[in-house]
């Protein structure tokens, strides 16, 4: 390899990885193919370094491809040498962090190229829910190489990269001037496949934070670091940040450790890891609200839930299942998106939601911080669809609908005064807080302040938790 991709390709390795703890695997291999101009070709470690380290003092394994070696494309011998990574850490039951920098398949390799894709594409499913895989995109990630981030747990992406299946050129009535949809922020955005974007150091250290709160594989249980936080530690000004979630998030977790994930897509929804008690909680929320870093309203919703942030959390809590990561629901959701490009979306969207929910057997806990109307709330995490404790704070609206809609719909005939009058009794009956607690709905009403507390006793009580579902191959939602 040239000093200067060695300094790139390493650099990303050791900036990645504690100090010195990197070990390389494979440094000698090198292309094999003749099948056409690849005799006076010179490939160095066939352009991926491959090996294993530690980050924060837990086992990784790690490749990060060499541009400066045809281009970092992807052939036989390469390929090869990143399933070899995946099968030790199947092994070891240790994560995957690829470093992407790529031109792609291989031409001069042909079907052996393109073999050594699907190998790596079976390695990944075959690892999927049993270790974390994380990618970051530093350079070039186009064609059959955009499936492979896809593939994998989480993307970080560096803001200048590409990430594609088709160039934005080759896209119909396209040019990327127009709509660069290879650049971070369309599939950040868009696509909704990025889940963070950043420089290359803050890529870099995203990997690091994300790693250090995963657990090591799917029989971790072990996943969780000291905390030096108050576990009684009051929160009292929780009940302002009900709006957007991430000041909550990050109030209650221990020492204000917060990873968020597709932060800017479906922005409806906030999904991210927190820490409870030392212990990664996953959590999911609605927002109505995004502010900005200082504090200023940046972007208003409707309370309302939307195809994006519904596909996008039934994703999140997909993965926390598969890794035994406890999950934490507040919802504050009024009723569904309503637009024709929802529309086409909502239904499959809300099924995937509700599925993911009721399928996860991890510790659920969902705490009501505001609306919780008709179905769109029974998809967050309800009781119904199988939340071990439902939590609400004193001032939290239940029922099937806003009590001057549903009186509109029942006494449609009537004059103004009468849809007043019942629209109190409605609310008395059918949407108070105590009709739910009476009926176990709601299993304890807790001031906001007092949520974190709450929130670790209930996750140290199941702990231990035990739930079988019926045997089956899998489901088909």
């Amino acid at each position: 390899m040239s000093n200067e991709t060695q300094s790139q390709a390493m650099q990303r390795i050791c900036s990645l990885l504690d100090e010195g703890s990197f070990v390389e695997i494979g440094a000698g291999i090198t292309a094999r193919s003749t099948d056409f101009n690849l005799t006076q070709k010179q490939t160095p470690s066939d352009g991926v370094i491959t090996g294993y380290g530690v980050i924060d003092g837990g086992l990784v394994y790690i490749y990060s491809q060499d541009a400066s070696v045809l281009g970092g494309s992807v052939g036989e011998m390469h390929a090869g040498k990143i399933v070899s990574l995946y099968k030790l850490a199947m092994k070891t039951g240790a994560p995957v962090i690829g470093l992407l920098d790529c031109a792609g398949l291989r031409l001069e390799e042909a079907s052996d190229a393109l073999h050594g894709f699907g190998k790596i594409y079976l390695a990944q499913t075959e690892a999927s829910g049993v270790i974390p895989q994380i990618t970051g995109i530093f350079g070039m990630c186009g064609g059959g190489m955009a499936v492979i981030p896809a593939l994998t747990d989480f993307t970080l992406m560096e803001e200048s990269g590409k990430l594609f299946v088709n160039s934005p050129n080759a896209l119909e009535g396209n040019i990327d001037s127009k709509c660069d949809t290879a650049s971070a922020a369309f599939q950040s955005e868009e696509a909704g496949l990025v889940d963070f974007v950043g420089s290359e150091e803050e890529v870099l250290a995203g990997i690091r934070k994300l790693a250090s709160m995963l657990p090591a594989n799917n029989e971790d249980d072990m996943a969780y670091a000291e905390c030096a936080d108050d576990l009684n530690r009051a929160v009292p000004d929780l009940a302002d940040c009900r709006m957007d979630p991430v000041l909550m998030l990050q109030r209650i977790s221990d020492q204000q450790t917060y990873f968020e994930v597709k932060p800017a897509y479906g922005r409806d929804m906030v999904t991210a890891l927190i820490r409870l008690n030392g212990f990664t909680v996953g959590a999911v929320a609605n927002r109505s609200v995004l502010y900005d870093a200082k504090g200023n309203e940046k972007e208003k919703f409707d309370g309302t839930l939307s195809a994006r942030g519904a596909r996008k959390a039934a994703e999140f809590v997909r993965f926390c299942d598969a890794f035994s990561i406890p999950v934490v629901s507040f919802t504050n959701v009024k009723n569904y998106k309503a637009s024709k490009c929802s529309e086409a979306n909502m239904a499959k969207a809300v099924a995937k939601l509700v599925y993911a929910f009721a399928d996860a057997t991890t510790p659920k806990v969902n705490v009501i911080t505001g609306y919780a109307y008709g179905s769109a709330a029974l998809a967050m995490n309800s009781k119904s669809i199988g939340a071990d404790l439902v939590y609400a704070w004193p001032d939290a609206k239940i029922g099937m609908m806003d009590s001057r809609a549903a009186a509109k719909i029942l006494y449609a005939d009537q004059g103004g005064d009468v849809i007043r009058e019942k629209a109190e009794e409605y609310e008395k009956l059918q949407n108070s807080l105590e009709a739910s607690v009476r009926r176990g709905y709601i299993d304890t009403v807790i001031h906001p302040e007092d949520t974190r507390k709450y929130l670790i006793g209930a996750f140290e009580m199941l702990f231990s938790k035990r739930e079988m579902r019926p045997d089956k191959k899998h489901g088909t939602v």
